[in-house]
């Protein structure tokens, strides 16, 4: 972010992402055959080939025509996005698949924040930390609610979440995915890797 001149200043959580399909999922055999929509990312794209899907990318302005159209059979997003967009009214089944968040970055000018004084530095951080300790309570009660809401919208839509054994069968494929990402970014990518896998051990 340096080399482009911004300074990344906090990384926001949006919530789960849930994957809404024509059909329930619960196994990567059931992805098989459904093009799923997917931002214009090569590595989120080789996660939906791993999962058995093929990834779709497509623009967000035709999510809606295209789950219609059955062009896609599926998409991603943060529950919030799926109740706003209405994308559960031609995509009727939510997967809650436990395999990622979606994020935000707050950046700034890196030109302009150096200017700043240390006073400004100081209250720009503070309320960035801010923010983020309101969001991160904030998003979890938004989901449920627009969850509520989806349901009480179309009580036909199912809503399916996935057993832990379920979600073993979806990692157990993750491998093929950290591979693509080394081939992708090289030494680098690779030691980002090992120490994305170091934080999150005491999560486990």
């Amino acid at each position: 972010m340096l080399s482009k001149g911004l300074k990344l200043l906090q990384m926001y959580p949006e919530g789960e992402m849930v994957v809404t399909a024509d059909t329930p999922v619960r196994s990567p055999e059931d992805f098989r055959g459904k093009n799923i929509r997917t931002m214009t990312n090569p590595l989120l794209s080789e996660t939906y080939r791993a999962f058995g899907a093929t990834p779709t990318p497509l623009p967000w302005g035709e999510v809606y025509g295209g789950l219609q159209t059955n062009i896609i059979q599926g998409q991603e997003n943060p529950i919030f996005w799926i109740q706003s967009g209405g994308l559960y009214e031609v995509s009727p089944n939510l997967i809650f698949t436990g395999h990622g968040q979606f994020t935000t970055a707050l950046m700034a000018n890196q030109d302009f924040y150096n200017n700043l004084s240390p006073e400004d530095q100081q209250l720009v951080q503070e309320a960035t930390q801010h923010a983020f300790e309101y969001i991160t309570e904030y998003v979890p009660g938004l989901s449920e609610e627009m969850l509520e809401k989806i349901l009480e919208s179309k009580p036909e839509v199912t809503v399916t979440r996935l057993t832990d054994e379920e979600r073993q069968a979806f990692m157990d494929r993750a491998p093929r995915v950290e591979e693509r990402f080394i081939e992708m970014t090289g030494e680098r990518g690779q030691a980002l890797l090992e120490q994305f896998k170091k934080d999150l051990e005491p999560y486990r």
